[in-house]
C-alpha cells in the first residue's frame, strides 16, 4: 500500500504564488514519475506537470514559465510551486505518482485532491 498527502492548497489573489506538495510513503521500490493534474469545477482532470525519474519534466502549455515542478527522491516528495497565478487556474489539484512496488509491479496512485482557489 502506498499514500500520498497533499498539502498547500487554499485562496490566492490574482498574480499570488503558491506552492503544494505530495509526500508519498508505503511499499515503494522505485518511482518512475511524480506529477499534478487538476479538475476545474464542469472540466475533466487535465496533466498540470509531470517529472520522470531522470529528472525531465513535462508541462501543460498553459502553466509553462509560471509552475516549476520539483522532487526529492530522498522524501519521495514532489512539489508544485504556482507562481502568476490566474482565475483560471482554479481547480483542485490531484497529485499522481507512477511507481514500482516490490513485486517489481507498476501501480499509480492518487492523491485526495486539495482546492487552490484563485481569487481576489
Amino acid at each position: 500500500q502506498v499514500q500520498l498527502v497533499e498539502s498547500g492548497g487554499g485562496l490566492v489573489q490574482p498574480g499570488g504564488s503558491l506552492g503544494l506538495s505530495c509526500a508519498a510513503s508505503g511499499s515503494i521500490f522505485s518511482i518512475n514519475v511524480m506529477g499534478w493534474y487538476r479538475q476545474a469545477p464542469g472540466k475533466e482532470r487535465e496533466l498540470v506537470a509531470q517529472i520522470i525519474s531522470g529528472g525531465s519534466t513535462n508541462y501543460q502549455d498553459s502553466v509553462k514559465g509560471r509552475f516549476t515542478i520539483s522532487r526529492d527522491n530522498a522524501k519521495n516528495t514532489v512539489y508544485l510551486q504556482m507562481n502568476s497565478l490566474k482565475p483560471e487556474d482554479t481547480a483542485v489539484y490531484y497529485c499522481q505518482v507512477g511507481y514500482r512496488d516490490y513485486t517489481i509491479r507498476y501501480r499509480e496512485v492518487w492523491g485526495q485532491g486539495t482546492l487552490v482557489t484563485v481569487s481576489s
